[in-house]
């Protein structure tokens, strides 16, 4: 049941975001994360190459290197795609075919390891050749560098386009999906109604990743604390309470609630959890290990009372 139902989003680690070099306390505190996400019976690991300007990689690759034998043990994912901005150019997007094979090398040398388990592009880049997208990613996976590949903040259409020039299936979609991030499932019931024009959300995106066997992944799952410590409107307020009332009747912590309200969904979410603090690791461990214990009519009281409004 644990494995990959959840991930371990590792944006958090490696110190600052900036290029400054991290230290011994960074891989002390990344070691005490990774060890907490284990503790709960997580073994995929979530990363990007931007993240802290490279830093969470290679103190996850630090990690590794004191716990030999672990790295067979773990599910390693990481992203390209996006080009940080500095003081002399703006942030961009790139997934030029030679920009994904030169990431994913400078990756592999950070993480410490010889094979990136799953590579996802970060997000669509509108100057990218698809079928350089292919050729490159293809040669990664022939050379054994790279076992699957997916994407991230990409729709329907996008995901089709690249797919039918691919012969490696896409397997998964990171998304923002939380409790507070509802675009993903308002997108479907507000066809018909004029809050659909300010949805913004990819309509069919989840349809089309069911059919076609892509695991749907959820970044900002835990809705960056916002029903679970930081509420700051009505309805969050509202629905800490009543996430505090499910959790003390289901013996779970409001976080595990939190996702497990994400996991219910038929689409088998896959939430990411993005803390670096060990004891909020350690309160999802309930949606790692049980099945998600929310009935019909508690699914839809949390969803309602997060939107501070009825239906449609």
């Amino acid at each position: 049941m644990s494995g990959d139902r959840v991930l371990y989003g590792c944006m958090g680690l490696g110190g600052s975001w900036d290029p400054d070099p991290y230290g011994p306390a960074d891989i002390d505190a990344a070691e005490a994360a990774v060890a907490a996400a284990l503790d709960i019976g997580i073994t995929a690991f979530d990363h990007a190459d931007i993240y802290r300007h490279g830093k969470a990689e290679a103190v996850f690759g630090e990690v590794l290197a004191r716990a030999p034998g672990l790295r067979e043990r773990i599910t390693l994912q990481t992203k390209c795609g996006i080009r940080l901005g500095d003081k002399d150019r703006p942030g961009m997007y790139d997934l030029r075919g030679e920009s994904i094979t030169r990431r994913v090398e400078e990756s592999l040398t950070r993480l410490r390891t010889d094979v990136i388990d799953v590579l996802l592009l970060h997000r669509p880049d509108p100057l990218a050749d698809v079928d350089s997208i292919a050729a490159a990613l293809t040669s990664l996976h022939r050379q054994g560098l790279v076992r699957g590949f997916g994407v991230s903040n990409m729709g329907a259409a996008q995901i089709a386009h690249l797919q039918a020039r691919l012969g490696v299936p896409l397997v998964a979609n990171q998304l923002e999906m939380s409790l507070h991030g509802r675009a993903w499932v308002e997108a479907g019931v507000l066809l018909n109604t004029p809050e659909s024009a300010r949805n913004g959300f990819p309509f069919g995106t989840l349809e089309h990743c069911r059919d076609h066997g892509i695991r749907l992944q959820a970044w900002g799952a835990l809705a960056q604390g916002r029903f679970t410590g930081r509420e700051e409107t009505p309805a969050e307020r509202a629905t800490a309470r009543l996430l505090a009332e499910l959790a003390r009747q289901k013996d779970t912590t409001p976080e595990s609630v939190l996702l497990w309200w994400l996991m219910r969904h038929p689409a088998a979410i896959a939430p990411v959890i993005g803390s670096a603090r060990p004891e909020r690791i350690r309160a999802c461990r309930d949606a790692a290990l049980r099945e998600p214990e929310l009935t019909h009519e508690e699914w839809y009281d949390l969803w309602i009372t997060a939107r501070g409004a009825p239906l449609p």
